[in-house]
C-alpha cells in the first residue's frame, strides 16, 4: 500500500527524480585559462650553445653600433637577443613617433633564464633608436629593484652608448638627491633643460625626482623598461608605476605630446602621438594576469625561453594552464640535491669544495645572520679565500668584494639573497644552496648565478630530511622533476671533522671580538 507523498520506482519512470542514492562522481578538474598572449608566446629555445648568430647576421643593426659591439669584444648574439632586438627595432623603424605604421606598438615581456643576455636585449635597440636624437630629453627609463642592479645596468648603457652623444644618468640613491638633481636638469635662459636621454633608476629615488625635482619631466618618454619584473610587480603597491605614467602623460612645457585614449576613433587617430612602450624582463615572470594588469600593458607580446625534454628532443616542457619557460634555468647548468643532517651541512660544504676542487663558488643562505656565521666558520677553515656578501656591507664594500671574486682573490663567496637577483658574475663556476630556498623563484635566481653566457656550471642544494618532500614537490611543480640526488657517505665527511670542530671552538671568541669592536 502506498502512502501519500511517497515516490515509487514507477513514479521515477514517469519523470520523477528519486532522492537518496546518488553515485559519487569524481569532481572534474578545473584547468586554468590564460590570456592568449600568455598561452601562446614567441618561443626562444634554451640551448647550451648560445653563439648561434653572428653580429653581422642580425638585420637592422646600425653600422656604428655594430662596430661599437665588436670593439667591446662581442662576436655573437644570444638567442634571446636574436629575437628581441629585431622586435624592438621594428617598432622604431619609421622613427620614435610613428610606432608601427602610425599605430601604437605592443608592449613586450621577456621571460628567459639568468645569464641569457636580457640586459643587452634592451640596451642595444634603445641606444640605436635614440642615437640620432637632436634635443636631449628623457626618452628611455629603466627601473630596477636594487641599487646594485641599477649600477650594473648603468655601466652597460654607458659602455654601449659611448661615442653616440647620448647621456645616461643613474638615479639610485648612490648620491644625494641634490647631486642627482643637478645631473638631470639644468636651468637656462629659456627654462629648464634635460641633461639625460636615458635614466637608470630605483623606484624610490625615481618617485623622489618626479615629485621634488623642478623641471624634471617624463613627457617625452618613449621606452619604459622594467627589469626583474616579477620583483618590481610586487612593489607596485608603493604606487611608483602610477606616478611614472602620470608624469609621462603630463605636459610640463605646455606642448601636448600624448594623452590617454579609451577608444580608437577617427578624431584621436588623426594626430600621431608619441607612444609609451613598456618592456618587461625577468627570469621568473609572473603568470598571474591580475598582477600583470597592474602594469597597464598594451596588447602585450611574450617572448619566453624553453628547454627541450630529454626523452623527446622535438618537444618542450609545457604544463597545462601555464606558459612555457616560466622557470627555465641555463642550458649548461647541472643540478644536484644532497640530503644531510643540519649538523653536517658545514662539513658537506667543505667536502664539496675539496672533492670537486671547486673554485669561484657562491654559497647561499636564507638569512643575513646565517650568512655571517657560515662565512666565519669557513674563513676559520679556509682562510682569506672566503668572503661575505650581504646587506651588512656598504655599496663600496660590495663593489670591492665582487672585484676580488672576479680576480680570483676570493674563491668562496657566502651570500644572502641580496646577491641572487640579477647580479652578473660570469666567473662563478658553482653554486651551493646551503639553506633550501623558501620559494622556487629564489631557487631559480640562485642557481642562475652560474652557467651564465653559455658557460657550464654546477649547483648543489643541501636538503634536510624534513624538507625533502616539500622541496621535491616544489621542483616538480616548476617542471624540474628530473633533478638528480647525489649520495654522499658519512665516512667521506670524516677528514673534515677536525678542522670543523676547531673552527667551532674558535667561533665564540671571534663573535665576542666583533661585538667589542662594534661597541668601541
Amino acid at each position: 500500500m502506498e502512502t501519500e507523498g511517497e515516490v515509487t520506482k514507477e513514479d521515477g519512470d514517469l519523470g520523477f527524480t528519486i532522492l537518496g542514492d546518488i553515485e559519487n562522481q569524481k569532481a572534474e578538474k578545473v584547468h586554468r585559462v590564460l590570456p592568449n598572449w600568455l598561452a601562446n608566446p614567441s618561443v626562444i629555445e634554451n640551448v647550451s650553445d648560445l653563439k648561434t648568430c653572428k653580429l653581422e647576421d642580425l638585420s637592422g643593426l646600425d653600422e656604428k653600433l655594430l662596430a661599437k659591439l665588436q670593439e667591446c669584444g662581442f662576436t655573437h648574439f644570444f638567442p634571446v637577443q636574436q629575437q628581441v632586438i629585431p622586435a624592438i627595432l621594428k617598432c622604431v623603424r619609421h622613427g620614435l613617433q610613428a610606432g608601427i605604421g602610425g599605430f601604437r606598438p605592443s608592449d613586450m615581456c621577456v621571460s628567459a633564464p639568468t645569464g641569457s643576455g636580457k640586459t643587452l636585449a634592451f640596451v642595444i635597440p634603445i641606444v640605436q633608436a635614440l642615437m640620432k636624437r637632436i634635443v636631449c630629453q628623457v626618452r628611455a627609463l629603466v627601473v630596477l629593484p636594487t641599487r646594485d642592479l641599477a649600477m650594473q645596468v648603468h655601466q652597460v648603457f654607458s659602455r654601449i652608448s659611448k661615442g653616440t652623444g647620448l647621456k645616461v644618468v643613474l638615479t639610485a640613491g648612490h648620491k644625494t638627491l641634490s647631486q642627482e638633481q643637478s645631473s638631470l636638469v639644468k636651468e637656462g635662459n629659456c627654462g629648464f633643460m634635460s641633461l639625460a636621454d636615458i635614466i637608470v633608476a630605483t623606484p624610490g629615488r625615481l618617485v623622489d625626482h618626479i615629485s621634488k625635482t623642478e623641471g624634471f619631466t617624463l613627457q617625452y618618454l618613449r621606452f619604459l623598461v622594467i627589469d626583474e619584473a616579477d620583483r618590481m610587480i610586487d612593489q607596485i603597491s608603493r604606487d611608483w608605476i602610477r606616478q611614472v605614467e602620470k608624469a609621462a602623460y603630463t605636459s610640463v612645457d605646455g606642448s601636448v605630446v600624448r594623452k590617454y585614449h579609451t577608444k580608437m576613433t577617427v578624431a584621436n587617430a588623426f594626430k600621431i602621438q608619441l607612444p609609451l612602450q613598456k618592456l618587461l624582463f625577468s627570469a621568473t615572470l609572473s603568470q598571474n594576469p591580475e598582477k600583470l594588469m597592474q602594469l597597464n600593458l598594451f596588447q602585450p607580446r611574450l617572448f619566453t625561453s624553453v628547454v627541450k625534454a630529454t626523452n623527446d628532443p622535438d618537444s618542450i616542457l609545457k604544463k597545462e594552464g601555464e606558459f612555457v619557460g616560466k622557470y627555465t634555468t641555463p642550458a649548461g647548468l647541472t643540478e644536484h640535491l644532497i640530503q644531510c643532517d643540519a649538523g653536517e651541512k658545514p662539513l658537506m660544504v667543505l667536502y664539496l669544495l675539496e672533492k670537486f676542487k671547486l673554485s669561484q663558488v657562491l654559497c647561499f643562505t636564507n638569512t643575513v645572520e646565517a650568512t655571517h656565521r657560515l662565512h666565519l666558520l669557513l674563513k676559520l677553515c679556509r682562510g682569506s679565500s672566503v668572503g661575505e656578501f650581504s646587506a651588512n656591507l656598504t655599496p663600496a664594500q660590495r663593489t670591492r668584494l665582487l672585484k676580488q671574486f672576479k680576480d680570483g682573490e676570493v674563491q668562496i663567496l657566502v651570500c644572502s639573497d641580496a646577491m641572487a637577483r640579477g647580479m652578473d658574475i660570469v666567473e662563478a663556476n658553482a653554486v651551493i644552496c646551503y639553506d633550501v630556498p623558501p620559494f622556487i623563484k629564489t631557487y631559480i635566481h640562485r642557481v642562475g648565478r652560474t652557467a651564465r653566457a653559455g658557460r657550464e656550471g654546477t649547483a648543489y642544494t643541501l636538503v634536510l630530511d624534513k624538507q625533502r618532500k616539500r622541496f621535491e614537490s616544489m621542483l616538480k611543480d616548476a617542471g624540474k622533476g628530473n633533478v638528480q640526488w647525489m649520495k654522499v657517505k658519512r665516512k667521506a665527511l670524516q677528514p673534515h671533522i677536525e678542522d670543523y670542530e676547531g673552527a667551532l671552538q674558535k667561533l665564540p671568541e671571534v663573535l665576542q671580538n666583533e661585538e667589542k669592536g662594534k661597541k668601541s
